[in-house]
């Protein structure tokens, strides 16, 4: 699939981009089930306080990712 500047795991609190594709075809699925798909604008919010998991709000709700799975989202910025 189609890869970006950086992945979504590299991005900074308040930052934006849109999903270009995906590194990991296993993850791929599961990612665009939970609405990251590609064309779609994602926000950075926040990353827990050990690090991982990270937030990021997608297809209008807040979600949850391991580092593992935001690293598979390339962006564009």
């Amino acid at each position: 699939m189609a890869v970006g500047n950086k992945s979504v795991a590299e991005m900074k609190p308040g930052e934006v981009g849109i999903v270009a594709g995906f590194t990991d075809d296993h993850l791929s699925l599961k990612l665009m089930e939970m609405g990251c798909l590609p064309g779609s604008a994602v926000r950075f919010n926040f990353t827990a306080p050990l690090g991982d998991p990270v937030c990021i709000s997608v297809s209008g709700y807040e979600l949850s990712l391991r580092l593992e799975e935001a690293a598979a989202i390339s962006i564009l910025n």
